[in-house]
């Protein structure tokens, strides 16, 4: 299934049905007076959050969504039938903003809530609503009202407890692999990854969380460089971070400076994200010229009360123990 986290889409509620002039006609009723029903009311636009949608695929297409309007209003007292609401599903973790303005309407982020986006306009009063004393057969009704309307911009950020980290080839869709059930792809070429993966972590009874491996991150990204802001902001909900870095010579990098660097990025994006709780691991520990970079890695970080962990997907080496940690920042548990 694609992928697809910001559409933009016109929301329209239904009009509001007029109210009706009409008089009764009947035998033995010499003086019926008016019977005009009201018109219906026109259909809201809800949206519904669903956790079985991960994507706003289905959106991208519908270039309007507009509810029913309302039934006009009829003579013998009927009143016309009110217009459907438009229901639709959207996943949980969307966010709907105002195209115009750019302000946030709505946060969707919980399960199974109905939101009213744009409200159905009202129906017109028929002409049994303005007898008088002085007027017994008033000839007039009040219109329908406009249903409201709205041009939106949709963003789906994922909800999840930990958000993984780091450059493109260090590891991250091997170690979600490694500590749940998803199955993001696997391949030895940088940006592997193109969509955000959630994977359900269980380290023991009752001690689960929800992991989200970010699409590889590099230097400009906070700019829109590589996969950029597109999916930094999945990272906004995450309560901690598991950074994970590691040695390619290939690329001639450095853990390090990938950690400055990233750490720049996620300052210059959000810096509330730069101080969110953070583990930090090297990983493919199971290479040689890995485990000699550690030694160094791990003074250089501890001169910073930063506790590098090592750990090796691969092998199974350390996923333990940097779940544990990565358990305690997300449950807010201090360490014995």
């Amino acid at each position: 299934m694609k992928f697809v986290d910001s559409c933009e889409v016109k929301v329209v509620a239904g009009r509001g049905g007029n109210g009706c002039v009409a008089f009764r006609r009947e035998k033995f009723v010499p003086f019926g007076g008016p019977s005009g029903g009201d018109g219906g009311k026109g259909g809201d636009v809800v949206f519904v959050t669903d956790e079985g949608l991960s994507t706003l695929l289905d959106l991208i297409y519908a270039r309007t969504l507009k509810a029913d309007d309302g039934e006009h209003g009829q003579g013998k007292d009927c009143y016309g039938r009110g217009g459907e609401d438009l229901i639709v599903r959207v996943p949980v973790g969307t966010e709907v903003y105002d195209k115009v303005t750019g302000e946030r309407l709505f946060d969707l982020d919980t399960p199974q809530t109905h939101t009213v986006i744009v409200k159905g306009g009202r129906g017109g009063r028929g002409n049994i609503h303005f007898t008088t004393p002085q007027d017994r057969a008033p000839r007039r009704a009040e219109p329908g009202g406009e249903g409201e309307e709205r041009e939106l911009r949709l963003e789906l950020k994922v909800l999840a407890d930990a958000g993984l980290l780091g450059f493109p080839n260090v590891g991250k869709s091997t170690f979600i692999r490694a500590c749940s059930r998803a199955r993001p792809k696997v391949s030895d070429y940088p940006f592997t990854t193109l969509v955000p993966h959630l994977g359900v972590v269980s380290i023991g009874e009752d001690a689960n969380f929800v992991i989200a491996d970010i699409p590889g991150l590099i230097p400009g990204a906070a700019q829109g460089a590589g996969l950029g802001v597109r999916f930094l902001k999945h990272v906004e909900r995450t309560r901690a971070l598991l950074h994970l870095i590691s040695v390619d010579p290939g690329e001639g990098r450095d853990p390090i400076s990938d950690y400055d660097a990233l750490l720049h990025e996620l300052r210059q994006f959000d810096p509330e994200l730069a101080e969110r709780p953070t583990v930090v691991a090297m990983s493919k520990m199971d290479l040689p010229h890995v485990q000699e970079a550690f030694g160094p890695a791990k003074e250089h970080f501890r001169e910073r009360n930063i506790d590098l962990l090592p750990v090796s997907a691969a092998t199974g080496e350390g996923v333990r123990e940097v779940l544990i940690a990565l358990h305690r920042l997300v449950k807010d548990i201090k360490p014995e």
